[in-house]
């Protein structure tokens, strides 16, 4: 039975950011706020989380999972890219994009797409996940809210918990916060590659539409 927090969403209560991070430093799988929808979140070293997640979502090994990142020296840890991709992600982030890059060798192989070996990276602009990568001191492993069968990711909060109560450990309610994915980019070419058009504007890439 999954436990259900209601978390202020601009000034999350600190006891309840530190029981969910000892969540998922315990194995646990969480449903949390992002600054475009609510996603799936765990431990990115854990794979039976990896397992989970794609068992909710119901997609195979080729699913891409994103790190959710504190901010570019943490990003590129674990994502390689050169200085025109650096300003270009200083100018989007924090923000609502997932970027894909080639991995670091930071990243464990499972994490990575089985062919490419890549790797998606997001910097959120939520203060819950602000305080939860803070209390975290890693990236978190995360994979939209979106389930079988649904047009749209799930936005309320007693929907999800009557839906995943079985199969996550945590809820963190902060309210509705969008109905929109984030925008995906793939970076890992010449050019920008837009996988996903989502919340975060497309202009920054020469994008004129989707």
């Amino acid at each position: 039975m999954a436990q259900f927090f209601s978390i202020h969403p601009d000034n999350p209560q600190l006891r309840l950011i530190r029981q969910a991070a000892a969540i998922i430093r315990a194995g646990g799988v969480i449903v949390y706020p992002t600054d475009s929808c609510y996603a799936l979140g765990g431990h990115l070293g854990d794979k039976a989380v990896m397992t989970r997640i794609r068992a909710i979502r119901q997609v195979d090994e080729h699913h891409h999972f994103t790190l959710m990142c504190r901010d570019l020296a943490e990003v590129s840890r674990y994502a390689q890219f050169d200085n025109r991709e650096h300003r270009l992600l200083k100018a989007c982030t924090p923000g609502s994009y997932t970027f894909i890059f080639p991995a670091t060798r930071e990243v464990p192989r499972r994490l990575q797409h089985p062919k490419r070996s890549t790797i998606g990276v997001r910097i959120c602009d939520h203060p819950v996940v602000h305080a939860l990568l803070a209390e975290l001191n890693e990236p978190l492993l995360s994979s939209t809210l979106m389930l079988p069968g649904d047009e749209f990711p799930l936005n309320d909060a007693e929907e999800i918990r009557s839906r995943l109560e079985h199969q996550v450990e945590l809820v963190l309610d902060s309210g509705a916060c969008g109905l929109e994915m984030s925008t995906v980019i793939d970076l890992t070419g010449d050019m920008p590659n837009l996988v996903r058009q989502g919340k975060g504007s497309i202009a920054h890439f020469g994008f004129t539409h989707g």
